[in-house]
């Protein structure tokens, strides 16, 4: 039933309610079994041991319990098979070792989510709202939960509403439905029936639930509670709605694949060459032999697999929410902190998101000049600037703002700290605050002042029909009727005007006043027309708001504005030069929407495309698709509009930020590839649907997180070029050891890999994880928001990654392999040459951390900047080397101490490959940026 269009009489008999007693304990108990509590669903919070374990199904730790797997087979093959416990024993350790990196990477994505949420339900400030209830004769104050259909309530200016209202009566009741419609002027309300047809922000006769009273009173009847409300409507929209998988999670989802496919085919491969050697050598595979094979493979396998890889972007990205924190960005998810760093799109709402939704007059004419206001908001401080640049005289608009004050029933209140609160119709509030401005308020104006006595005779309410407010005053004896209202309705009812102080015909001064009038339109401001009238006692008494509202003399012309944000502008800017396109969405009128755009830079031109709700309507998904992406402004959407729009640019592979504070917003922020919150003024069901929250709600925030985002990503690919890196000289020097020597070297055998399985795991775990962890914390490059966002469909290797990756990596493991024959060669044990050929790596991926913090080369980043990066680097050295020289390393991993001039041989030796590679490097670069331009050597 469309409640709207029906009578209030046929709302009360259809709902089998009454008007003067209520409902009954009866009714309500029925009701509430069959529609249930006033409540939005929401989403069944998962136990802690739930969330726990579903970092278990990333790929990447699928990955490790494979390699657990292996460990363990061959740990049980050596026990029952072979005998060889000393094996067995290094495949327990092995998988030991393995097992706690798996707890420790699923127990820091467990806390970083637990984290969150706890601060989310903190931030959510969970305050039960309560509403006085008509039931079985009385009014009571009841808790909004306990609302059913067919209750009758009441409100007045402040209260909240829960649930959806047909309103019954009304006084002077004005509604802020801006979490629905995204306008931010108040609506009027009555109790007439509108046509079926009437869109919802035009339903004058309905209240919403979310809605706030700021002005007035009524009495409605509850017609829908929980998820029957337009607020449940919108909520349901996002149930079906998937979570999107972040830029970071999609390329290390296709990187885990590729490496799960790379290591099995390595593995095939190094057995399947073993098995046909000894075949075609022996004949035969004896067991031994396989167990040989099967010891090669394993360490092979877990040098394929970047261990620490989940671990250390689990620590980058928890280091990436911190810093978020710490610029007033809550993260809720780990993966959500790289998301931005790719962002194509910031697609964000207007109100109270671009603009502070704070309705505000910026300019006035009065007394036949125009002035220009000072300040924002509701803080009563700003000067007024004459815009014929001649000297300010009050007088020259006192009585203006005498009239549009005491035409008024709003006001302003600071707390402690002065911080200025609005009460009442926010056109009428920002009218109470201009005359704050120069001091005139309401109340001292009512005041016996002896020379001076005004009081208040009548109040004739603003409402929909009439588009004005008359208030009749007696002041000092005389009668005035002050009027205000739309300036298209006030201008019919004008005959003079007061000009540089004096009466004067309307007809001599109308076309200014007309032009001026189109100017403020033309800015988007809201214009409202001041005037009065000197009536007699019996019209001020008795007269009607026909007669009142007559032959009144304009005093003035007010331009009001919700404003922008001072900081936007310069965000926008800045996210402009970093090719990040910011597109405004809102609910708001079109015309509004392009002059609050072109003054804060989204566009450029008064000719700049504008595309309306009901444009988007007519349009197939074919145009939308060929306007989307040149289009920075929509006006006047719904929710679906701005589902579709996220779904157009991302059909484009754009990667779309949504921001926003209404629940209008929360459907949208749910589709978007991240969805940004206001904090401080955002709806709980919009927090609900972010990924990001703003816990200052300025936009500012988000320009911080992009950012933030970015160098992310940066220490992430850093993270990964040197972790790959270190991968391949691994892989490649086991290999080398299996292709190459054929025949036994001195104390080795033909089947003794370059490096045991648990030496590849300290190198994977220890000395090559600790200083890319340390990578995390490296300050972004001076460049990183004059790039273009990285293109999310390409590989996470693309880019010269690749190549460089296996350069590097093919000639460290190359320096691994020589150093193991060299020491074979020189009659070295099989455990001293494992530990040279081991030390060689540790130092040599050492050395190349420094390399791999930039993409550009070595020399290009202070080493020393990264405190932490010496650090871990220094740690790691000592732990390398003191488990070559403690027995119990010894034992487990296959280490043996070696000669002081040996451990400074390699450390010096291993560091030439990385100085050598990035000196060519840069002397390349050197030589190409001379040739371009000279002076940039010189």
């Amino acid at each position: 039933m469309k409640w709207y269009s029906e009578t209030p009489e046929s709302v009360l008999e259809a709902l089998t309610t009454n008007r003067i007693s209520g409902l009954s304990e009866d009714q309500v108990r029925q009701r509430r079994e069959k529609v249930g509590t006033n409540q939005l669903q929401t989403a069944k919070k998962e136990p802690a041991w739930k969330l726990f374990l579903k970092s278990f199904k990333e790929p990447l730790v699928i990955i490790l319990l494979v390699a657990i797997a292996l460990a363990l087979a061959s740990a049980w093959y050596d026990f029952k098979v072979t005998g060889n416990t000393e094996h067995a024993t290094a495949s327990i350790y092995e998988a030991a070792a393995i097992a706690l990196i798996v707890v420790i990477n699923s127990g820091l994505t467990f806390h970083q989510t637990r984290s969150a949420q706890k601060s989310l339900e903190a931030l959510a400030n969970m305050r039960q709202h309560h509403m006085h209830v008509l039931r079985e004769g009385n009014w009571v104050s009841l808790a909004t939960q306990e609302l059913v259909p067919g209750d009758i309530v009441s409100v007045k200016s402040g209260d909240f509403i829960d649930g959806d209202l047909r309103w019954l009566k009304t006084a002077e009741l004005q509604i802020n439905e801006s979490h629905l419609t995204g306008e931010s002027d108040a609506i009027n309300k009555d109790t007439q029936a509108v046509s079926e047809d009437t869109e919802l922000g035009d339903r004058s006769n309905m209240g919403y639930s979310g809605s706030m009273v700021v002005n007035g009173n009524g009495i409605g009847v509850v017609v829908a509670t929980g998820m029957k409300t337009e607020l449940g409507k919108i909520s349901s929209l996002m149930q079906g709605i998937d979570d999107q998988k972040t830029p970071i999670e999609k390329s290390v989802h296709g990187l885990s694949k590729k490496l799960m496919m790379i290591a099995a085919m390595i593995i095939l491969l190094t057995i399947g060459y073993d098995v046909v050697k000894q075949l075609m050598e022996a004949g035969s595979v004896s067991l031994e032999s396989l167990a040989g094979i099967s010891s090669t493979a394993i360490a092979i396998a877990v040098a394929s697999i970047p261990d620490a890889m989940p671990v250390v972007l689990s620590i980058v990205l928890t280091i990436g929410a911190k810093m978020m924190a710490d610029q007033k960005g809550l993260v809720k998810s780990l993966s959500s902190v790289e998301t931005l760093g790719s962002t194509t799109y910031i697609a964000s709402d207007k109100t109270g998101t671009l603009t502070k939704n704070e309705m505000t007059v910026t300019r006035f004419m009065a007394n036949g000049r125009i002035y220009d206001v000072e300040g924002n908001g509701y803080t009563p401080v700003g000067d007024f600037i004459a815009e014929d640049g001649q000297p300010v005289d009050e007088a020259d608009y006192r009585r203006f703002l005498e009239v549009a004050v005491l035409d008024n029933e709003a006001e302003i209140k600071s707390d402690d700290k002065q911080n200025w609160r609005p009460f009442g119709n926010p056109t009428d509030v920002s009218l109470v605050v201009l005359a704050a401005k120069q001091g005139i308020k309401r109340d001292a104006l009512l005041e016996d002042q002896g020379n001076r006595d005004i009081d208040i005779v009548r109040i004739l309410p603003f409402d929909s029909t009439r588009k004005m407010m008359t208030v009749v005053i007696k002041e000092n004896g005389q009668y005035y009727s002050l009027t205000k209202g739309a300036p298209d309705v006030v201008k019919n009812r004008t005959t003079t005007a007061l000009v540089n102080q004096q009466v004067v015909k309307i007809d001599e001064v109308a076309d200014e006043i007309e032009t001026t009038m189109l100017a403020f339109a033309n800015s988007a401001l809201r214009t409202i027309s001041i005037s009065q009238r000197k009536v007699t006692r019996d019209q001020a008494l008795n007269a009607p708001s026909e007669v009142l509202e007559q032959d009144l003399c304009f005093l003035g012309l007010v331009g009001i504005i919700d404003p922008p944000r001072e900081e936007v502008k310069a965000a926008v800017n800045t996210l402009t030069t970093a090719s990040v396109n910011v597109v405004m969405i809102t609910g708001d009128h079109a015309a509004t929407a392009k002059a609050i755009a072109k003054r804060l830079g989204i566009i450029q031109s008064d000719n700049a495309r504008v595309i309306t709700g009901r444009e988007l309507e007519s349009m197939s998904d074919q145009q939308l698709a060929e306007a989307v992406l040149t289009t920075r402004v929509y006006a006047r959407v719904t929710p679906e509009h701005k589902q579709r729009i996220v779904k157009q640019l991302q059909d484009h592979r754009q990667v779309v930020a949504m921001t926003g504070d209404g629940i209008n917003d929360a459907p949208a922020l749910k589709a978007a590839d991240i969805g940004i919150a206001m904090g401080i003024n955002g709806t709980e069901v919009t927090k609900d649907a972010a990924d990001l929250i703003l816990l200052d709600d300025q936009f500012t925030t988000i320009e911080k997180s992009v950012e933030s985002g970015r160098t992310i990503f940066a220490n992430i690919l850093n993270f990964m070029r040197h972790e790959l890196t270190t991968n391949v000289a691994e892989v490649l020097s086991l290999l080398l050891g299996v292709f190459l020597i054929t025949a036994p070297i001195g104390n080795i055998t033909e089947v003794t890999p370059t490096l045991t399985a648990l030496m590849v795991l300290w190198v994977n775990m220890v000395s090559d994880s600790l200083p890319s962890f340390a990578l995390g914390y490296d300050e972004p490059e001076a460049d990183v928001m004059k790039q273009r966002p990285r293109d999310t469909t390409q590989s996470i290797l693309a880019n010269g990654m690749l190549r460089r990756v296996l350069f590097r990596g093919s000639i460290m493991g190359a320096a691994v392999f020589i150093a193991f024959i060299w020491a074979a060669n020189q009659g070295f044990s099989v455990a001293e040459s494992q530990t040279i050929a081991f030390l060689t790596l540790v130092f040599g991926q050492l050395w190349h951390v420094y390399d791999a913090r930039s993409a550009k080369t070595l020399f290009d980043r202070n080493p020393f900047s990264n405190s932490r990066l010496t650090l871990a680097g220094g740690f790691a050295a000592t732990a390398s080397i003191l488990v070559t020289l403690m027995p119990f390393f010894n034992q487990v991993m296959g280490t043996a101490p070696l000669s002081i001039s040996l451990y400074v041989g390699i450390i010096i030796l291993s560091a030439l490959p990385t100085f050598i590679i990035s000196g060519i490097k840069k002397l390349i670069g050197w030589a190409r940026n001379r040739q371009n331009d000279p002076a940039l050597v010189e």
